[in-house]
């Protein structure tokens, strides 16, 4: 009876398992390949906001253990290598780096038995199309690029639920992702697929590239005597208050300093003190970012700012 009683007990257990794995999927269920930082926020969020996280992919089984530990979650943890075990959802999102999308879609679209509506990556720079393989499998497949930084688990879903998302895609896709954006608490655009590299381009500009920039001018104060703790605490306002200057007006407008007043000698100044630094970007940059300054310097006096024009493009700048 009682070996009976255990077989009968085991076949319920598998019976259940199946009975889970072939449920039709919700609209509001995900599974989620690429458990990397966007993707473990990306669960993070969704979870918190109703959305039942199915399934966390990553390379390895610990890596996405991991990942569902920083995610709060306890959902299946899979490594890549097992992919045949997904469950059912409503949602896939693809949120592994750029050069690995179309490869993982193509092993998605292999899988006998995948079962979903909807397919969504998270490039910036990625149309839909490379989801194709998946629109081939019945999926409407999109995009749905976070306009935010996320640089760990926690803080990066509470940055995704306030964020603008570029969206586009097939009409089933593109409706799903608004929904999620919705529910989200985020915003939506959209832009043409052939721009999505141009859009992206933007985007590092703004976010990325700013942080270089930020770099040199931590490097540039180090080189004045205080410590990279020290000069990332006094730096760290200035970019704030330029931030919110950009929140509230154009930027030829929230453009201050030197460039904004035309200050010819004191650019001079700067030019020479930066020629006299060893293995520094800062002069570089100063030039090239200065040529733009000047055309947002819309109020200075012209003269003057062709004088600094000048200067900028000369190659004379030498410490004196």
């Amino acid at each position: 009876m009682k070996a009976k009683g255990k077989r009968q007990k085991a076949k319920g257990k598998r019976g259940g398992e199946r009975g889970r794995r072939s449920a039709s999927p919700s609209s509001r269920s995900a599974v989620i390949v690429g458990a990397g930082r966007l993707g473990t926020a990306l669960a993070r969020a969704l979870n918190s906001c109703g959305y039942e996280v199915r399934a966390l992919v990553s390379r390895t089984p610990a890596h996405a253990r991991a990942a569902a530990k920083r995610a709060w979650l306890g959902t299946l943890a899979l490594g890549a290598e097992r992919l045949e075990r997904l469950p059912p959802a409503g949602l896939l999102f693809v949120t592994t780096p750029d050069d690995r999308v179309e490869e993982v879609a193509r092993s998605l679209a292999a899988l006998p038995d995948l079962s979903g509506r909807v397919a969504l990556h998270a490039s910036g720079a990625l149309s839909s199309e490379v989801l194709a393989p998946l629109r081939a499998r019945g999926f409407g497949v999109g995009s749905m690029h976070p306009l935010t930084s996320v640089s760990e688990a926690a803080a990066g879903a509470e940055s995704l639920r306030r964020a603008f998302y570029c969206v586009e895609g097939d009409a089933a896709a593109t409706r799903a992702a608004r929904r999620v954006v919705r529910d989200l608490g985020g915003e939506t655009f959209t832009i043409r697929p052939e721009d999505k590299a141009l859009y992206h381009a933007a985007a590092v500009m703004s976010a990325g590239h700013v942080v270089a920039l930020f770099d040199v001018a931590l490097d540039t104060l180090r080189r004045c005597g205080l410590s990279e703790p020290r000069a990332r605490k006094i730096l760290l306002p200035l970019l704030s208050s330029v931030a919110d200057n950009l929140s509230q007006h154009a930027p030829a407008h929230a453009l201050t300093g030197s460039f904004a007043r035309a200050d010819l000698e004191t650019v001079r100044k700067h030019l020479r003190a930066l020629a006299g630094l060893e293995d520094s970007d800062a002069l570089a940059v100063y030039r090239l970012l200065g040529e733009r300054s000047l055309k947002l310097a819309v109020g200075a006096d012209p003269d003057l700012a062709e004088m600094i024009r000048r200067e900028l493009n000369s190659g004379q700048n030498r410490p004196r």
